[in-house]
């Protein structure tokens, strides 16, 4: 229950497919068989998906800044070491601030703040992937070429790549487009690996574009090529070229590390923009002033993973991750309480949400998913080697919303004081695209899985018509659903 279920399922799935399938699938099975309609449950479970979001979102808070190391600590598997570390790089490049992860060097995770800036823009083709694993582009110590034009013509970055090429330094292009005649000559040498070289969109557009070309020179120590100031491409060398101590392309965004020799031109810039802030009434001028003077001045901070052996470095790194990642869903979406105690919260909520449902197999739906809302809590309660169910009714027994079992103390506690705490935007999706799952298997006639040779595969008798009637009568209460308990 504390690793990233995404690696354990892409470790288990093919090896365990059978039993994976069977377990969730088998409530499907068994109302279907008896004769009820499975597009009228999937909506029934779609209709009762959608109305507990609703209730989740009215629950949820926004987490406060004490509160995320508890989060980040909760996703590591319970390490409040890196749940420290994630937190102090967050308090220091601000919330939406740029936050990465790299190898270290050494054996001990650490913390390291750099200068640099990313925006949202990727790479013009895959051709420019450095890595084919990751799929990103990484260059170090590499030039920027900045230019403020669609470039449509090979011939103007002749001699700039020329110089890139003898040199034998890597040169990441920035123009507002370049034409695939004017791409072409640059992804072939890539390819014959005669250029180290990567092409991007200037992030933005318009006057805005204008602006963020202009950070990134005051950044890189560059010099933005406009025809309008009279610099043309084809006549410049590399003298107009930026710096970067490292740069990281993948196909959406772009994060460059300064090697902090434009520190002063930087501060001065962010002076400039703040002045700006000051003299501007508009709150849409102002908001994207501010999201520049965040993007200039906030830095990077890099979590450096250490470890001993290749295969602790792949845990680590996906632990730290996964952590990251719930942190900054946890700042867009708020925090809800955690240790599966909300979804028991929002089964309360699903039989007034079966009293606006069309028909009684749609209430059917709702009602399964009610019965999986507390799978969670029981498993927890499993691998702490307590009774599941006990665990549920208590939970329930109690009013207050925060009460819930913790399964590191075996104790029922305030949930949120213990920083148990699950982001609000994890518990969606989850809801989500749980019920989209179910829909799709209620609705399809096959199911395809990968099944490894020689294995042993033990599947469950067919269903007899007596056998159905045993497993409705005990699945659906007959004051509910009459029909289907004769």
């Amino acid at each position: 229950m504390t690793d990233g279920g995404v690696f354990i399922e892409g470790s288990f799935l093919q090896l365990k497919s059978h039993h994976t399938l069977q377990m969730p699938m088998i409530l499907f099975f068994q109302v279907v068989s008896a004769g009820m309609n499975p597009i009228q449950i999937a909506r029934g479970i779609e209709k009762t998906a959608n109305a507990l979001v609703s209730e989740l979102k009215l629950i949820s808070r926004e987490v406060e800044d004490h509160e995320l190391a508890h989060v980040a600590a909760v996703s590591a598997g319970n390490d409040y070491a890196v749940g420290k570390m994630i937190s102090d790089a967050i308090q220091q490049v601000g919330r939406k601030g740029v936050v990465k992860i790299e190898k270290g060097k050494g054996t001990e995770n650490s913390l390291e703040m750099v200068e640099g800036m990313q925006f949202e823009r990727g790479y013009l083709s895959p051709y420019f992937v450095t890595d084919r694993d990751k799929m990103i582009v990484e260059f170090h110590n590499c030039k920027f070429l900045l230019v403020d034009k669609k470039i449509t013509n090979p011939k103007e970055m002749f001699k700039i790549l020329d110089s890139a090429v003898k040199e034998k330094y890597p040169v990441v292009i920035v123009a507002e487009d370049i034409e695939k005649e004017a791409l072409a000559p640059v992804i072939r040498n890539k390819l014959k690996g005669v250029l180290k070289a990567a092409a991007i969109k200037a992030p933005a557009f318009g006057e805005r574009k204008r602006h963020c070309l202009e950070d990134i020179a005051i950044l890189t120590g560059g010099t933005v090529i406009r025809d309008d100031m009279g610099i043309t491409l084809d006549r410049v060398g590399k003298e107009v070229l930026g710096t970067a101590t490292k740069v990281v392309i993948t196909k959406d965004s772009t994060y460059i590390v300064s090697d902090g020799s434009t520190r002063e031109s930087v501060q001065k810039r962010v002076s400039q923009i703040q002045n700006l802030v000051e003299n501007t009434e508009e709150n849409f001028q102002k908001k994207i002033l501010n999201e520049r003077i965040a993007r200039l001045s906030g830095g990077i901070a890099i979590l450096q993973v250490g470890a001993q052996t290749q295969v602790e470095l792949k845990d680590k790194q996906l632990r730290i991750e996964d952590a990251l990642n719930a942190t900054k869903a946890a700042i867009e979406e708020g925090v809800v309480v955690g240790g599966g105690c909300i979804l028991l919260r929002l089964s309360e909520k699903v039989d007034s949400i079966k009293n606006l449902l069309d028909n009684q197999e749609q209430k059917i739906g709702a009602e399964i998913f009610k019965r999986a809302l507390s799978y969670p809590t029981k498993l927890i309660a499993k691998n702490a080697g307590v009774n599941g169910s006990v665990v549920v009714e208590k939970v329930l027994s109690n009013n207050d919303t925060r009460y819930g079992y913790n399964a590191a103390r075996n104790s029922y506690e305030d949930l949120i004081k213990a920083g148990i705490m699950d982001p609000t935007k994890v518990v969606r999706c989850c809801l989500e695209h749980a019920a989209s799952v179910a829909k799709v298997f209620l609705t399809s006639d096959a199911v395809v899985v990968d099944i490894v040779d020689n294995m042993d595969i033990k599947f469950k008798p067919k269903l007899t018509r007596k056998k159905i009637q045993s497993l409705t009568k005990s699945f659906f209460p007959k004051k509910l659903f009459p029909r289907f308990s004769k």
